[in-house]
């Protein structure tokens, strides 16, 4: 990359001549940046190139030291330094390879005992002009809210009205954090948002650059609006769909309907814990919905048709057997929640027998005939018998 750097003319980048002033580069500079920022070329590739190629031009040439070492270093170059000769000969007639120049790991070295090669020499210059000093696009930050349901809605999915808050470019400097919306590229991190330091024994720790808070960039005149940061707090309402078959306390993860990213970055993602309301009626178990059904001694005795009440459907008519116990659950399949594959899971019916509080003269006499016609069963005796047993 160091080799890249010294083949461009970064004055012609610029547009300004080479005796330029630091005044005449920063004009250009800014103007440039102003055109060809990515929040004001969206999906545009090659003016997102440009960009980089300008901000990696103003990077040297508005640093008097690192412009004096780039325009020693082409003059030297300029002059025939180095270049090779016919048949690949350098000057003095010496075989050498430009990549020796700036790396010396292949063929023992450049020239002349140069060694680890000229790269000592310029590395201060060029590696601040590689990779990092490109800002890189960043992706926006994931949003969480919440959203309360009825249970029916819950079973059924809804869209509903969902207003956010979150951050997003900064409307008044254009995203850019800088008033005249010309950032320069953090020196730091050169343009990465990220450091590296040892760790000890051979490991290094990347973390975000304190200097430009993991941006890569830097204001010089800062926003009053986001004070530099280049994001503000903007609210928006969207419609959000919740599917089918949530549950009380499930988190939905919506893709890319987080805060919006920087630089052309992807948006972050929106994250919705659903609340359920209770249902005066039914229950919920997993796919199961549930519901308890009053039934009459007789109809739990003699046995019979009882209609159970669905949700949002009519009612479906379940068969109790003779003899059947308070407390028993049957099931009718397909009247349940919604699950994933958009089948159904069943309502689970469970029986509760009703004793009237007060009985009429009739009533009471069946009863007593009853209870005198079974006077010798005891329902309890199995009961005692296991509690001695244990």
């Amino acid at each position: 990359m160091s080799r890249d750097l010294l083949e461009k003319d970064l004055y012609k980048v610029l547009g300004v001549p080479k005796d330029a002033t630091e005044a005449e580069i920063k004009k250009a500079y800014r103007k440039l940046a102003r055109e060809l920022h990515p929040d004001a070329n969206k999906g545009d590739a090659k003016a997102e190139e440009r960009f980089k190629e300008v901000s990696e031009a103003n990077d040297v040439l508005a640093d008097p030291k690192r412009r004096k070492e780039y325009d020693e270093a082409r003059a030297l170059f300029g002059n025939g330094g180095f270049r090779p000769g016919p048949g690949g000969a350098g000057a003095g007639g010496f075989d050498f390879d430009l990549g020796d120049l700036f790396g010396g790991a292949q063929g023992g070295g450049a020239a002349g005992g140069f060694g680890g090669g000229l790269g000592d020499v310029f590395g201060g210059l060029f590696n601040r002009g590689g990779p990092g000093a490109r800002t890189q696009p960043r992706r926006g930050q994931d949003v969480e809210s919440e959203v309360t349901l009825s249970f029916t809605e819950a079973v059924d999915g809804a869209t509903v009205p969902l207003r956010m808050s979150s951050s997003a470019a900064c409307k008044a400097c254009s995203g850019t954090g800088d008033k005249d919306g010309t950032p320069r590229v953090c020196p730091t991190c050169v343009g990465t948002g990220q450091v590296s330091r040892g760790g000890g024994g051979g490991f290094s720790l990347t973390e975000p650059c304190v200097d430009c808070k993991g941006r890569g960039l830097i204001a010089e005149n800062p926003c009053t609006v986001c004070k530099g940061s280049g994001r503000a707090t903007s609210s928006r309402t969207m419609q959000v769909r919740i599917p089918a078959g949530v549950s009380d306390g499930q988190r939905i993860r919506l893709r890319g309907k987080g805060a919006p990213g920087e630089r052309g970055g992807p948006n972050g993602d929106l994250y919705v814990v659903v609340h359920v309301d209770a249902h005066p009626v039914f229950g919920r178990r997993g796919d199961n919905l549930t519901v308890t059904v009053p039934v009459t001694y007789p109809e739990a005795a003699l046995g019979g048709e009882v209609k159970v009440p669905t949700l949002g459907g009519p009612p479906v008519t379940l068969r109790l057997p003779a003899g059947t116990p308070n407390g028993r659950t049957m099931r009718a399949r397909g009247k349940g929640a919604v699950r994933k594959d958009g089948s159904r899971g069943d309502l689970l019916v469970t029986v509760e027998v009703v004793v009237p509080k007060d009985l009429g003269g009739k009533a009471r006499e069946a009863l007593e005939s009853y209870a005198e016609a079974t006077a010798g069963e005891n329902p309890r005796a199995e009961l005692f018998q296991a509690a001695k047993g244990a």
